[in-house]
C-alpha cells in the first residue's frame, strides 16, 4: 500500500497557495484492507474511506469508464493492480493531475507543473470530453486563477462537447452549484466569457447569452455593449466582496434588455419589467432558493427606480419598499441596493472612473426606509378594527407621509442634504 496526496493540495502546494482540503490515494490496497485499518466508507459509487484518527478522504485508486450520456454515466472499477498514474489520467486539468508521495516527491506525470509555470489551463486527455461538469469546472479555474488562459486544444475539445450536445446532460443541481462557487471567485466574468467561447453559456443560460453584442446608449454605457456592462459589473461585485446573492443578482439585473427588439436599439425602455420574469425563469430552471431568486428578481424590477430615487414621488418610493418587502426584511433591501451600485460602476471610459462616481442612492433610500419604518403601525392597527381592510391602506399612507416629511425635511436643511436621482445621471 501506498499513500499520496493528490488535486488541489498538490496543486496550491506547487502554485505556493494556501492548502486547505487534503486528498489522498491509495494504490496497491482493497476494500477489506482499509476496513481492517479502522477506515470507515463513505463513498456511494466508488471506494472512499474517512481515516480513523483525522477523517480525512483517503480513495483507492481507480479508472472509469464513460457508458451513458452525462456526467453520472460512468463505471468505476478500483482494484491493487491501478496505477497511480492511471489514476491521475482520469482527472480534468494537468494542474489537477499531479501527485506528492510521503516523502515530499512530486508525481507529474502529465506536466502540471509546466502548465501552472505557463499559466495554461489544459486538459489532461480526450477522457475530459466524457465529463460535461468540467467545463464548468475548467470555467470556474479560469474565474480564480485569473492570468491563466485556456489551451487552444481544449477549447476546441470544449466547443466539440457543447456542439455534441454533452452539456445538455447537467442537472440543474450541479449548473447551479459550479455557477455559485464560480461568482464567488476573484474574477467571475472570466467564468461566464469561458462558457460564451465554448458555446455552454447559449446553451444553459441563454438569457445571459443574448445580452452579448446588444448595444446600450454610448452617453450612458460607454462600454456600450450590455453582455460587457454585466461582466463589468459582476467583477466590481467581487472586488468589494459583495456576498452570492448580489453577486448572483447583478449577474441577471439586466436580462430584460436581451429582449428589446433591434429596431430600438440602443435604448431599453421598460427594460426591468420584462426582465423580472426571465429572471425569475433562470432561477426556477436551476432549482435556486428563494433566498437568491427573490433578491435577484427584485434587482432586476427596481435597479431602474433605485437609481432615479429622488424622482419618485413619496408613494412611489414607499410602494418599491413594500414591494421588496423591505419593512420586514431591509437585510434584503440592502443586496438590491448593493447590487443596483455594482450596475453603476460597470461601466468603462478612458475619461472617467465610474467607481468614484458617488452612489448616495444608499443614503437616500436608507432615510426613506427608516422614515416609514418610524411610524407606530400597532397604534394604526389598534385604532381601527381589527377585521377592517383598510389596515393595509392606513399602513401605507402612514408610511408615505413619513417619507414625505423625511425628503421635505432634506430639502429644506434640516437633515444632511443627500444630491441623488439628477435627471442627467447614468440610467
Amino acid at each position: 500500500m501506498k499513500i499520496y496526496t493528490v488535486g488541489g493540495a498538490v496543486r496550491d502546494k506547487v502554485m505556493g497557495r494556501p492548502v486547505h482540503d487534503v486528498d489522498y490515494v491509495v494504490v496497491g490496497s482493497t476494500v477489506e484492507e482499509m476496513l481492517s485499518l479502522g477506515f470507515k466508507p463513505v463513498g456511494k459509487d466508488f471506494p472512499v474511506f474517512l481515516h480513523p484518527e483525522t477523517k480525512q478522504e483517503y480513495a483507492l485508486a481507480r479508472t472509469e469508464r464513460k457508458v451513458a450520456p452525462g456526467y453520472k454515466g460512468f463505471v468505476f472499477h478500483a482494484s491493487p493492480d491501478v496505477t497511480l498514474e492511471e489514476d491521475l489520467l482520469r482527472r480534468d486539468l494537468t494542474i489537477n493531475a499531479m501527485a506528492m508521495s510521503e516523502e515530499g516527491e512530486l508525481i507529474d506525470p502529465f506536466g502540471g507543473k509546466r502548465d501552472i509555470e505557463g499559466k495554461v489551463l489544459r486538459h489532461v486527455s480526450t477522457a475530459f470530453s466524457e465529463d460535461p461538469v468540467r467545463i464548468l469546472r475548467l470555467a470556474r479555474f479560469a474565474a480564480r486563477y485569473t492570468d491563466f488562459s485556456v489551451a487552444p486544444e481544449t477549447m476546441e475539445l470544449m466547443k466539440n462537447m457543447v456542439s455534441s450536445g454533452e452539456v445538455d446532460a447537467l442537472v440543474p443541481e450541479r449548473i447551479w452549484k459550479e455557477l455559485s462557487q464560480g461568482l464567488m471567485e476573484e474574477k467571475p466574468s472570466r467564468m461566464i466569457s469561458v462558457m460564451h467561447e465554448c458555446g455552454a453559456l447559449a446553451r444553459l443560460f441563454p438569457e445571459i447569452e443574448a445580452l452579448w453584442n446588444v448595444p446600450q446608449p454610448e452617453k450612458y454605457h460607454p462600454e456600450i455593449y450590455a453582455g460587457l456592462h454585466t461582466m463589468l459589473a459582476l467583477d466590481y461585485s467581487a472586488r468589494k466582496n459583495y456576498p452570492l446573492t448580489v453577486r448572483f443578482a447583478v449577474l441577471l439585473h439586466d436580462l430584460g434588455k436581451g429582449t428589446t427588439p433591434s429596431n430600438q436599439w440602443p435604448h431599453h425602455r421598460a427594460h426591468e419589467e420584462r426582465g423580472a420574469p426571465l429572471v425569475d425563469n433562470v432561477c426556477r430552471r436551476l432549482h435556486v432558493s428563494n433566498m437568491y431568486r427573490d433578491i435577484a428578481v427584485m434587482t432586476a424590477r427596481e435597479h431602474g427606480n433605485i437609481r432615479r430615487s429622488s424622482e419618485l414621488r413619496s408613494k412611489t418610493a414607499v410602494m418599491v419598499l413594500e414591494r421588496c418587502d423591505a419593512f420586514r426584511r431591509p437585510e434584503r433591501f440592502v443586496d438590491v441596493i448593493n447590487a443596483t451600485e455594482c450596475d453603476l460602476r460597470g461601466r468603462k471610459s478612458d475619461t472617467v472612473s465610474f467607481e468614484d462616481i458617488p452612489f448616495p442612492q444608499r443614503d437616500y433610500w436608507m432615510m426613506i426606509l427608516n422614515a416609514a419604518k418610524s411610524i407606530d403601525a400597532a397604534a394604526i392597527i389598534q385604532s381601527m378594527d381589527d377585521a377592517s381592510e383598510e389596515i393595509p391602506r392606513a399602513l401605507h399612507n402612514a408610511r408615505v407621509d413619513a417619507a414625505a416629511d423625511a425628503v421635505n425635511a432634506m430639502r429644506f436643511g434640516h437633515i444632511k442634504k443627500i444630491e441623488v436621482g439628477k435627471k442627467d445621471a447614468i440610467p
